[in-house]
């Protein structure tokens, strides 16, 4: 799932690691509330800039966490928030520049108690 989720936002462009920093605990007690800031090394001008940041989780019944859209305005290309983790998983962030390169990093989280364990049909 995780796999099919990143393909359906990045199509068949490469993803190169570096650029992206996945602030988000190693370990969590409660899967319920997750603190979580993805930043991208960019200098956010007309020219240079982060189009968007998108977050994907290994094991949650949606594998798509969020998508985030930013231009120069933005002013820094940084997103925070708070997220839900059904069990230990991998979390990626994956930012796409305004040249069309794409840029992911990823993090292991162990979460003690789980959140969204009910099914999706």
């Amino acid at each position: 799932m995780l796999t099919t989720a990143i393909r359906n936002v990045v199509g068949e462009a490469s993803i190169r690691n570096g650029k992206v920093k996945l602030d988000i605990p190693p370990l969590v007690e409660n899967g319920n509330t997750v603190p979580m800031t993805v930043s991208v090394a960019s200098p956010m001008t007309a020219t240079d800039y982060v189009k968007s940041i998108h977050v994907f989780n290994e094991k949650n019944p949606q594998p798509n966490i969020g998508n985030f859209y930013l231009n120069p305005s933005s002013g820094r290309a940084q997103v925070s928030t708070r997220i839900r983790l059904a069990d230990t998983q991998k979390v990626v962030a994956i930012a796409r520049l305004s040249d069309d390169t794409f840029w992911q990093v990823a993090a292991d989280v162990v979460v003690t108690l789980a959140a969204c364990t009910e099914e999706v049909n």
